[in-house]
């Protein structure tokens, strides 16, 4: 039987789910909860908040038998360094927070809730949508058609 998947923008009024998914997407990539500030939650929702007023913020949810397993949000890429190039150029969207329940978990919910994230930066004028993947996320994104970029790390401690 084929699983009834709902996605829909999320409301404002769900943002603290949307924060509760967040923190328990980091839990679940192994980032211990002493690692994670203890007004996390604030800071979640005060990001949204500003996020939402200055960045085209949009968070969709993914409802099953009426109720939610999953989320993403996406806004407008506020960048790295100065903005010099032309909008043409680049006016990036960024993904984050794609997080499904473990029990609901492959059975193609992260990728239907990213590819509306996907299409709601393209309704916004977006030349590009980045994300930063977790290793289980990656065969998500790479299905999708995201490839790896340019980025390099080094870790300092």
């Amino acid at each position: 039987m084929k699983l009834d998947i709902h996605i829909r923008a999320a409301f404002p009024e769900e943002d603290a789910l949307i924060a509760e998914h967040f923190y328990q997407m980091w839990l679940d990539n192994d980032v211990t909860a002493n690692s994670i500030k203890t007004d996390w939650f604030n800071i979640t929702l005060e990001f949204i908040d500003r996020a939402r007023k200055q960045l085209a913020y949009q968070a969709f949810v993914a409802e099953v038998e009426r109720r939610v397993v999953g989320s993403v949000s996406c806004q407008l890429f506020a960048g790295l360094y100065p903005h010099i190039l032309t909008a043409e150029y680049r006016h990036y969207g960024y993904i984050w927070g794609v997080y499904v329940e473990p029990d609901r978990r492959r059975q193609g919910i992260a990728k239907q809730l990213t590819t509306t994230a996907v299409n709601y930066l393209k309704s916004q004028g977006c030349t590009k949508a980045i994300l930063h993947a977790s290793p289980s996320g990656l065969p998500v994104y790479s299905s999708l058609g995201f490839s790896p970029t340019n980025e390099m790390k080094l870790d300092l401690i």
